[in-house]
């Protein structure tokens, strides 16, 4: 299969997966493996990355069981934790059901509402379909803005209700590029959540989203942003990650030819290997939820890159763990296009 075909979906496919993946809270159960001679275990797409509290989560969600899964997320005390958590949950069909029956029963609930939240965002991005704009019909983009404004009222209310928590300002960035709220409303957004978590990843990734030249930003301003978030960030910081997607961005909006050599560039190549030298391959790193996906970001920049040394390093160390972003930025399977890469870096 090529290598470096990109995908020739519309811009809602990339801002959808875009999003998934964003918590960092607790240190996750599996830490990165050390780099092994073979090609590693067979590549997979587990969002719980073999946690098996969250799987239960999951599973309980699936089967709508709110009294099992009540307590669990009234536990967390982590904000990230509990955003992570309810991502996930967003992503489960059918979750918008049974959440509404909670809510008319309980409607001070409002760990239901932030959930309730949360999956109206990813339900209206399915409605709306990862066509391009032009190609989405009236009753689609009908359907995405009722469920999008449901979200925005649900999401503003548990942010009144619970003034610290970072969830409803991590989702409410979201649905404001998705409702196309405008700048000033993004970044206010943007600044709510890191005043509640300074370094969350997931929050820092919609603001570059919000950046981006497909959203109304330049690559000036993306670029700018990545750098500067980098380096006010401690050595070892998974916000390293977002100077490789900037450059991955970047590269997307490049036609056939251009794009290759912008990220073969030395420039790009400099700037790529600082990032991972003051995160991913910094001593102070930690595996914390999400590392995965700091590790796919780069593994997928420094292979299109043709850096398949350093990008052999990375593909050992996730030993097979896949992530649905960014290789959804090229075309088939992620699962597929990550072993194609992962194989072609395996010999250096």
């Amino acid at each position: 299969m090529p290598l470096f075909r990109r995908r020739s979906g519309g811009e809602g496919a990339q801002d959808r997966a875009g999003w998934r993946g964003f918590g960092f809270g607790r240190r996750s159960t599996a830490a990165p493996a050390a780099p092994a001679a073979s090609r590693g275990a067979e590549p997979q797409l587990d969002p719980t990355f073999g946690d098996a509290a969250v799987r239960l989560v999951l599973a309980q969600a699936a089967d709508g069981d709110w009294a099992a899964l009540r307590p669990v997320l009234s536990a967390v005390e982590d904000g990230a934790e509990l955003t992570y958590l309810a991502g996930v949950i967003a992503d489960v069909p059918g979750v918008e059901a049974w959440t509404g029956r909670v809510l008319d029963d309980t409607p001070d609930d409002t760990v239901a509402l932030l959930l309730s939240g949360a999956r109206q965002i990813t339900w209206a991005w399915e409605a709306r379909t990862g066509a391009r704009a032009k190609n989405v019909t009236e009753e689609q983009w009908t359907v995405f803005r009722q469920r999008l404004d449901t979200a925005e009222e649900q999401l503003l209310e548990v942010a009144e209700r619970e003034p610290a928590w970072l969830a409803p300002w991590y989702f409410l960035q979201v649905s404001a590029r998705g409702a196309s709220l405008g700048p000033e409303v993004a970044t206010c957004r943007f600044e709510a959540a890191v005043r509640r978590s300074p370094e969350h990843g997931g929050s820092h990734r919609q603001r570059l989203q919000q950046l981006c030249a497909k959203w109304g930003g330049s690559h000036e301003e993306m670029h700018g942003f990545a750098r500067s978030a980098m380096l006010a960030a401690p050595g070892g910081s998974h916000l390293g990650e977002l100077v490789a997607l900037a450059h991955l961005e970047h590269w997307l909006d490049l036609p056939d030819g251009e794009d290759r050599a912008y990220l073969t560039s030395p420039t790009v190549l400099a700037e790529l290997q600082e990032a991972a030298f003051r995160s991913v391959l910094h001593p102070d790193f930690e595996p914390v939820r999400g590392w995965q996906g700091t590790f796919n970001t780069f593994a997928m920049a420094f292979s299109l890159a043709d850096q398949r040394k350093t990008a052999r390093l990375l593909f050992d160390a996730l030993d097979g763990a896949v992530t649905e972003s960014p290789w959804h930025y090229l075309s088939g399977d992620p699962v597929r296009t990550f072993r194609a890469h992962r194989d072609r870096c395996a010999a250096y």
